[in-house]
């Protein structure tokens, strides 16, 4: 083969890799930027604070109201029946709280007495910090 040749064939090829390199860091650049957004997006939900029982009923009721075409006396009732169930699941809740925090006490017992010296300051970081965030999303 002659020179012209080689030569033709290697920049082809140098071309070649060039825009294989390149179409890799586009590639990885949006991966990049789509993860970045994707868990802002996930991060965001998470931040936002949780709605109180009548913002979560009014919410419902407008929902159902639209789609359901209710009439104005069909949304007060199911406000009505909604605000019902709410008061009837808060005391169920409260009722069992007690319990609940038991359980969780003495699950925590046991992980505790498992746990080195030097685990253990770490554990209760984490716990400290899902007790904040359990409080902060309004949950006892």
């Amino acid at each position: 083969m002659s020179e012209q040749a080689t030569g033709g064939n290697g920049n082809v090829k140098q071309r070649a890799a060039v825009w294989v390199f390149a179409v890799f860091v586009l590639g990885a650049l949006l991966g990049s930027v789509s993860g970045y957004l994707f868990s802002e997006r996930a991060h965001a939900e998470a931040r936002k604070p949780a709605l109180s029982d009548e913002a979560r009923r009014a919410q419902k009721v407008a929902l159902l109201t639209k789609d359901l075409n209710l009439t104005a006396d069909q949304a007060r009732q199911l406000d009505d029946a909604i605000r019902a169930a709410q008061i009837k699941f808060r005391a169920i809740r409260e009722a069992s709280q007690p319990q609940i925090e038991a359980t969780r006490a003495e699950g925590r017992e046991k992980v505790r007495a498992f746990l080195t010296p030097e685990q253990r300051p770490k554990y209760e970081a984490y716990l400290q910090k899902l007790d904040e965030e359990r409080r902060r999303n309004g949950q006892p």
